[in-house]
Order: structure tokens, then sequence, then C-alpha cells
């Protein structure tokens, strides 16, 4: 077995070619996976124990040879070829890559964000599981409270004290207990609650909402930052805020869009009127400012929320909210051309 290993090694030794093809055969006879070393190295343990340490020695330095053969003869062979011969045209156009997109929530989310965060509004998250206190209590809504009908909840089982949040408010109650005023923050996110899904309708949706605390903050300055959202995001700066009731602020109201009547699309999203309800708002109660650890004599605030996904439908022309949680490629390709 010795001799014939030692054949081999001159027949190594001896080996010269210029073709490539010829070099990668060579290769795979040696060093492959089922190559002659590693038939010699598994016939290593029927060696007697008197030549076990020869052939040994031999083996190796066959594999070896071969090894250091293969390298030079490529290395020659690339240095005699040119680079066509080697990786074909590098001239020619590569193949196509096929580009991501972003989803239109995404998109919508990030536009918001760009837009307050100009007039010093930072951004803000919290957990999507969430206690009593944080989601109702906090907010002027006690247990029994009417108002929690508004909103159906998806409470957890094991813990009849946590639920999936109904809306981002419970963010912005983690953050004033955290941070002294002033504060100005958005809190975008996912928040769920029991509904019976169809096209505008959905058990989970995207909210973002806002809130700012300082001394002497006025219902003025929550009108003048809507009026600067609407036109920075729609490019329409005729707003008309409508009394309404919610049980963290007061007063509230709600925030309508003068979006026209210029197509039969408008006639139909704005009901024949031009005006479109795209958010609540209103000065926060000073109860929730106290139940936050902040001193109401001192300090006011507003807030406002708006739905993210209904915003995206708008802009987007969107006719079924359904879309946006079907992960349908053929649909989120239309966003393909979307820079953010």
């Amino acid at each position: 077995m010795i001799d014939k290993i030692k054949d081999h090694i001159a027949e190594v030794r001896e080996f010269s070619t210029d073709n490539l093809e010829a070099i990668e055969a060579f290769r795979i006879k040696y060093l492959g996976k089922k190559g002659l070393l590693n038939q010699f190295f598994g016939e290593f343990k029927n060696v007697p124990n008197g030549e076990k340490k020869e052939y040994g020695r031999v083996v190796n330095e066959l594999k070896q040879l071969a090894t250091e053969k293969v390298a030079s003869l490529k290395d020659s062979v690339s240095g005699s070829l040119g680079e066509k011969e080697i990786y074909g045209d590098v001239t020619r156009p590569g193949e196509p890559l096929e580009l991501g997109t972003r989803h239109p929530i995404s998109l919508v989310r990030n536009r918001i964000i760009d837009i307050f965060s100009r007039i010093g509004f930072n951004v803000s998250e919290g957990p999507e599981i969430e206690d009593d206190w944080h989601n109702f209590t906090a907010l002027n809504l006690p247990e029994y409270h009417p108002a929690r009908d508004m909103q159906d909840t998806f409470f957890i089982q094991t813990d009849p004290d946590l639920l999936l949040r109904t809306h981002t408010s419970s963010v912005q109650v983690r953050y004033m207990e955290n941070h002294k005023p002033p504060i100005r923050t958005i809190s975008p996110g996912r928040v769920y609650r029991n509904e019976a899904i169809s096209a505008r309708s959905h058990c989970f949706f995207h909210q973002v909402e806002g809130l700012y605390i300082d001394k002497e903050v006025s219902f003025a300055d929550l009108k003048q930052t809507l009026q600067f959202f609407t036109s920075e995001l729609f490019g329409k700066s005729k707003i008309r805020l409508r009394p309404s009731y919610f049980p963290f602020t007061e007063p509230s109201a709600e925030v309508d869009v003068y979006w026209g009547l210029e197509t039969e699309t408008d006639y139909r999203m704005t009901k024949g009127t031009g005006w479109l309800e795209i958010m609540g708002c209103g000065m926060v109660d000073p109860q929730v400012l106290t139940n936050c650890g902040i001193d109401p004599n001192e300090y006011s605030g507003f807030a406002f929320g708006m739905g993210i996904d209904r915003i995206a439908l708008l802009l987007h022309q969107i006719s079924d909210i359904r879309l946006l949680s079907e992960n349908d490629v053929r649909f989120l390709e239309q966003f393909r051309s979307a820079s953010l």
C-alpha cells in the first residue's frame, strides 16, 4: 500500500495542465469527498502497527503535494487568462435586484412622526399588553364607568387585570409618570378592540396619539398644532373642531379637515359635505394630570389621537382596511416607488 501511495506522489509531481476543467478533475480525484486521499486515510486502521508511522507520513505528503499542485496550477492559469475567460463579460448588465416595498402603514406612520418631530415632539412607546390602571383608571375610566363600553376590550384570561391595550393613551400615562414637564411626545402603536372585521373596521389597528404638557398651554396652542399638521400631511389647511366627549380630556373636540368636493370619490368619502373627520382631541383633564403625578394648578396640556390605518386609506385611496393586514404581495407592490 505504501508503494502505491508513493506512485501517486510521483504522478502528482509530474502532473501539469493549463485547462481549468482538468485541474478541477485532478482536485476531485485526490482531494474530493470521495477522492483517493480519503480512501487512504480510511485504510489507516488496517495497516500493521509497525508500518503505521511510515504510512501516515506518505499519506500526508501526498495530501500536501496535491493541495499545493492544485493551488499553483490555478494561479498560473488565472495569470494567463483575461477577465472575460475567467469571469465572463464583466461589462454585461447584472441580474436585476428586486427592491422591497414599505407597507402603507409604515409610510403614513413615518410621515406623521416626521411632521411632529419638526415641531419638537419625540416618540414614546409602551407595552401592548397593559394593566387596567394605565389603560383605563388613570384616564378617568374607573371600574364600572359607562365609557368603558365605548371600547370592547380583549382581556387576558389568566389575569383579569391585564388586557390588550385599546388605545396608545396608556403610553402617555406611563410617559407622564416617568417624565417631568415640559412634555411633548407622540405615541404610535398597534391597539386592539373586539370589533367585527369588515371593509371599514378591524379587531386590531394602529394609532398615534400626541401629548403636550407645559405651563399655560391653551386650546389655541392645540388648534395651531393641528392646523400645521393637516397642512403638512394633507396639503389642506382648513379645519374645524366640533364639541365632543372623551373621559380624559375637557373640553374635547372632533377634528374635521375640509377635503373638498372636486371628484366623485370626494363626494363618497365626505358624504357630500366636503368635510372629513380625522381625529379627536382636547385639553388634558386635571384629574388625569393628578393621577400621573403632575400638579394641574401649575401645568396644563392638550392631547390628540388619530387612526393611522384610516389616514392610510385616505391618502392611498384604499377601499378595504383588510388589505392592510392580509400580506398580499400584489397589493404591497403598488407602493414600490414610495420613498419614505
